[in-house]
């Protein structure tokens, strides 16, 4: 059969065995021995094991269930909550101030915790209730926390950008250091259109502010700093070729369960247990997505629909701002439905030969790519962060989160058209630190 229409029938075909309810994983795995077993026959399948077994044998993996302890363990304390504090005590005076300290505390978070449901329900849960109450509309109040949680994906150190490093050879340093600037962009453009829509709504209320004393603002510093100070040490020993990305996210977990312990006074067993059985549960989903991408690459590979579907693309004429356009819809799509990391496993494999042929950077892409998940996010139908917001505030209804989650979305499309017109933005940093790859 010619590879690209069998291409068509394993798109269709995963797609039917991801909507009948099974997990990504089994899903992924079910379609891959399928076609295996019609297309190669049963002598492919002996091989499935060791496939299997083998995409987890990659040391750069451990840093995965250690940056997840370091998120859990933060979001298991008050850190979200003495965040937002600290923050909302510094920018008070401010006009629209409140709103710009729950996007700056939901930027800090998610770098610390690197999870956007987590962000969204530690700053969600006292943010909203206060914007509410000094009269923010609705829409902006949940709307700009649901799109601030979704940074934690793109600002590092993100699980996404880690699966994306691994999943196409990429250095994952370069990975962690394109997401800083286009995420300070993106909270740029967060924060205008949260001030921009808070005058349009006309409401003297917002403006309204509590005064705080240099000291109130001063004692609330020390219970934030040391975290802030953990994700600088971590970021420094990675780029400062101190330790490996897997070492670094090792000292920060043990650091950021002591200060836990110490700070927060997590001294319960019980407390710990759950930072660490939490932290297991989604490592182990995780690491069994990408066990199962493997062999669903293999499937790709080996009935060469990768090297056909990357074959016929470069036979295109069109500009490969079009095709990048085309591609970007795909993931659009995709993130509609899937999670970021098994839209990555699935989707990096057979886009990489693409753009890179096209003439992008991956490194860029890898930033583009995470945008469009960060969409998917805040988009139904799956839209994860409007559920948790929803579940904070159930008094708000959904049609108005979605509605305020809107303009947001609008933000990140213009980022995504920032970074096409001005690709340094994710690609400068990086060579800046690390040196110039070419």
């Amino acid at each position: 059969m010619d590879p690209l229409l069998l291409g068509g029938l394993v798109a269709i075909s995963t797609i039917v065995v991801l909507f009948s309810g099974l997990s990504v994983a089994l899903a992924l795995l079910f379609v891959a021995a399928g076609f295996l077993l019609i297309f190669d026959g049963a002598r492919s399948l002996q091989l499935m094991p060791e496939i299997l077994f083998g995409s987890l044998n990659d040391f750069a993996l451990l840093s995965i269930p250690m940056f997840i302890i370091m998120g859990a363990a933060i979001a298991s304390t008050r850190a979200g909550s003495d965040l937002y504090e600290a923050l909302e005590r510094w920018l008070t005076r401010v006009p629209g101030g409140l709103v710009i300290s729950n996007l700056g505390a939901c930027a800090l978070f998610a770098a610390m915790s690197g999870s956007s449901p987590a962000t969204c329900a530690a700053i969600g849960k006292m943010g909203i209730p206060e914007m509410r109450k000094r009269g923010y509309p609705d829409g902006v109040a949940a709307g700009s926390i649901a799109a601030g949680g979704s940074l934690g994906i793109l600002i590092p150190p993100s699980v996404t950008m880690i699966v994306y490093g691994i999943a196409t050879e990429t250095s994952i340093g370069r990975l962690f250091l394109a997401g800083v600037l286009p995420g300070i962009l993106l909270v740029g453009l967060f924060m205008a259109w949260s001030i921009f829509a808070t005058w349009r709504s006309g409401n003297a209320q917002v403006l309204a502010f509590t005064n705080y004393s240099w000291r109130q603002k001063f004692e609330i510093l020390p219970r934030v700093l040391p975290f802030l100070a953990i994700i600088v040490g971590v970021l420094y020993a990675m780029y400062g070729g101190i330790a490996t990305p897997s070492e670094t996210a090792a000292v920060g977990a043990l650091l950021t369960l002591l200060i836990a312990v110490i700070i927060y006074r997590l001294w319960s067993p019980v407390a710990i247990w759950a930072v660490l059985r939490d932290s297991t549960r989604e490592s182990v989903m995780i690491l069994w997505i990408i066990a199962a991408a493997g062999v669903f690459s293999y499937m790709l590979s080996s009935l060469f629909i990768t090297q056909s579907i990357a074959e016929w693309i470069g036979t295109l004429e069109v500009n490969r701002w079009v095709l990048m356009g085309m591609i970007n819809v795909f993931l659009l799509i995709a993130g509609f439905f899937l999670p970021p990391v098994a839209v990555i496993l699935m989707a990096a494999p057979i886009l990489l030969p693409i753009i890179t042929t096209a003439g992008f950077d991956p490194i860029w892409f890898a930033v583009i790519l995470t945008i469009n998940m960060e969409i998917g996010l805040i988009s139904p139908p799956v839209g994860l962060n409007l559920y948790v917001i929803n579940g904070i505030a159930p008094d708000i209804k959904l049609r108005t989160i979605l509605t305020g989650s809107l303009p947001y979305v609008g933000c990140m499309v213009l980022a995504i058209v920032i970074l096409s017109l001005v690709p340094g933005l994710a690609t400068w940093l990086p060579d800046a630190v690390m040196g110039d790859r070419f």
